[in-house]
């Protein structure tokens, strides 16, 4: 089921295996060319490859001064900065192991990894970070040295096992003063690194448990980033932002792994709060985001669109009408009339180009999106702007990718084909499996579960159920474990309806349930951006989200949203069944803190199941309405409650009508 593996570029017999080969080799071909760059007080700072080169050299012998050695691990905690990214290549150059680590994580998750991985040496980014590693001296005895990169408010801190980033590169650069030939023996001992060499240890986010952290080799990265700019066709001359958390294996596969198999340029941000400045500054040609950044981009576009003129408004409507129906079919290349081309000309002139612009993608040459499936109608609606946008269905374990959308063949219902050099192939129970050159090595200090994960003949179990179309395109369904059916025998796919939800700006998530049920009903929270802006436009006074989310327009709000999403379910027969029967508004937002959302801001359905076992009761057993208290956890650490009195409301049911669209799958 792969795509032909000959027109896949590998580094098998490649001298450049490893991101530090890689680093040399841009060093010395594409010296003079931006390769990083970061907005520090308004001001965009760049390097050049032969910059960071020695960058990566001084602060690398530096670090082996103070005693890092080959094999030991080093974390990395920060938001996306140069000198982190330099880390992970300065030790592996000395045969050392980066594990970077959500830097909002609180301490208990982040003790967790740095014990598990033995982290002797970590590398930070400010204050808040020293304060929260020095804060677990106890539970991760095998840390013994600090080095951070902003020395606001370090100065009176005891500086015995803590060095700033400039003291360690200082101490790199006397050592090559002092020893002419070290410069060399850096540089033999990255030749002398083999692809199979462990290259980052990657902990998941933990959807269900403990995290696992997932060891990827060199020939894990590199392989994978060739084959993915050989297939969108992306070199040296490319602009990324990287603003994902450095932990996640897509930043360290598109800004780190792709920058450096292509050379192209990765810029960070002044802040997270700063970002779309930044990026309309920068105007990437490569972009990745995942659905909930796509979702709440349209979001903010809809809600500024409600603070319109009714001439803006209505000239805002009618050319999405014309965008919907050609726009995707001109970005395909497909026939469109003479009249839909060039009302299109100047729906470009007068709202897509600035809407573009206004996003910072003018120059974007390719986008994706992936972690979690986004709604069909968000995702056309990008593409009906003009932007190519693509899905691309990937895993920790598959350094990324596994199923990529090829030019011409993008269809808001499936994730693509099988990525080069992958093979796909669905089990009887209708689980994904995978085989690619990107397949993880193992699960650090965890054979059962590798065991478990992957087979002797290197297939991995992703875990998602999914099918192939009639095109040859997969399609991801659900998790394995979330598909099940009603009482009544019905497919329940619980994520292919929180989806259709999503699709509305006012509603950020939702949470549905009906496996072994009489039928489906849902949590939902609201988006507090855009329910707030439509209640600052109706006088609705409000002192908080639990009292917006409850007040009796909002719930009507979000019951019109159910409705329609009932009526799109009852067009498709063999799910119609699955139409939402009931649905409350939590009376909280779903948080990472409080572990309801892992750091990538995927769902935990079962901690979620079991938090609001009285919600759901109440959903199932006739009550109109449930009290609930919520344990919560501040942003200092400090634990409160959150309780009050929530509505359930019950909705219309339609007839089955219409084309199946999960007839194979219920099959």
């Amino acid at each position: 089921m792969g795509q032909d593996r000959g027109a896949a570029i590998t580094a098998r017999s490649d001298a450049h295996d490893t991101v530090p080969k890689l680093l040399l080799r841009n060093a010395r071909i594409f010296a003079e060319r931006p390769a990083m760059r970061e907005k520090d007080l308004g001001i965009w700072q760049t390097w050049s490859w032969s910059q960071v080169r020695e960058e990566v050299m001084r602060f690398a012998l530096g670090l082996e001064q103070l005693g890092l050695a080959p094999g030991d691990t080093v974390a990395i905690v920060g938001d996306n900065r140069p000198r982190l990214y330099w880390t992970f290549v300065a030790a592996q150059s000395l045969g050392a192991i980066p594990v970077p680590v959500y830097q909002d994580s609180v301490a208990e998750e982040m003790a967790y990894v740095l014990s598990h991985a033995e982290v002797k040496f970590a590398v930070v980014e400010n204050q808040e970070q020293v304060d929260k590693l020095l804060s677990l001296a106890e539970e991760v005895p095998s840390l013994k040295t600090i080095v951070y990169d902003d020395p606001r408010g370090l100065e009176a801190y005891d500086h015995t096992h803590l060095k700033s980033f400039e003291q360690v590169s200082a101490m790199g650069a006397e050592r090559l003063a002092k020893e002419p030939d070290l410069e060399a023996r850096w540089e033999e001992r990255i030749r002398a690194g083999k692809g199979t060499d462990t290259s980052v240890i990657l902990y998941t986010s933990g959807t269900t448990g403990k995290p696992k952290g997932v060891v990827l080799s060199h020939d894990n990265i590199v392989i994978s980033a060739r084959n993915a700019n050989a297939f969108d066709n992306l070199d040296e001359t490319e602009e990324m932002i990287a603003y994902l958390p450095m932990a996640w294996v897509g930043d360290h596969i598109f800004s780190y792994g792709q920058s450096y198999a292509a050379g192209f340029c990765v810029s960070c941000p002044e802040s997270p709060d700063t970002i779309l400045q930044d990026r309309l500054e920068i105007g990437p040609t490569y972009f990745f985001a995942p659905p909930r950044v796509f979702e709440n981009m349209l979001t903010n576009i809809m809600v500024r669109m409600e603070d319109a003129s009714r001439i803006k408004q209505a000239m805002f409507h009618y050319f999405l009408k014309v965008a919907k129906r050609c726009g995707e079919d001109i970005l395909n290349g497909a026939p469109v009339s003479l009249k839909d081309r060039l009302l299109y000309r100047l729906g470009d002139i007068l709202l897509y180009g600035p809407l573009r612009n206004r996003m910072g993608f003018t120059r974007l040459k390719v986008a994706y999106t992936a972690g979690e499936a986004i709604g069909p109608e968000i995702f056309s609606f990008y593409r009906s702007l003009g932007l190519n946008l693509k899905q691309l269905y990937g895993q920790t374990e598959a350094s990324v990718y596994i199923a990529l959308q090829p030019d011409g063949e993008i269809y808001p219902d499936t994730v693509g084909k099988p990525a080069p050099e992958v093979e796909i192939e669905i089990a009887d129970n209708g689980e994904v499996l995978f085989r690619s050159p990107g397949v993880f090595v193992k699960y650090f200090k965890n054979d059962e579960a590798t065991a478990a994960t992957k087979t002797s003949d290197g297939w991995v179990h992703t875990g998602d159920a999914g099918l192939f179309d009639s095109r040859g395109h997969l399609k991801i369904i659900d998790r394995a474990k979330d598909v099940g059916r009603l009482n009544d025998g019905t497919l329940f796919a619980p994520k292919y309806i929180e989806n259709k939800l999503k699709f509305y700006p006012n509603i950020k998530e939702a949470v549905a349930f009906g496996h072994g049920r009489d039928y489906c009903a849902v949590l939902i929270n609201i988006d507090l951006v855009s329910v707030g802006n439509w209640a600052e436009r109706n006088n609705i006074a409000y002192a908080s989200y639990q009292e917006l989310a409850a007040h009796p327009q909002v719930y009507e709000m979000i019951r019109s949203h159910v409705d329609a999403v009932n009526r799109s379910l009852a067009r498709e027969p063999d799910v119609a069944g699955s139409q939402i029967r009931r649905f409350l508004i939590l009376h909280k937002e779903l948080d990472a803190d409080d572990g309801e959302l892992t750091r990538t801001q995927k769902v935990r359905r079962s901690f979620i199941a079991e938090r609001y076992a009285p919600l759901i009761k109440a959903l199932y057993d006739g009550s109109s309405t449930c009290h609930i208290a919520t344990e919560v956890t501040f942003e200092d650490g400090r634990k409160g409650v959150i309780e009050g009195d929530v509505r359930i409301v019950d909705m219309e049911i339609y007839p089955p009508e219409g084309q199946a669209e999960f007839k194979e799958a219920a099959e």
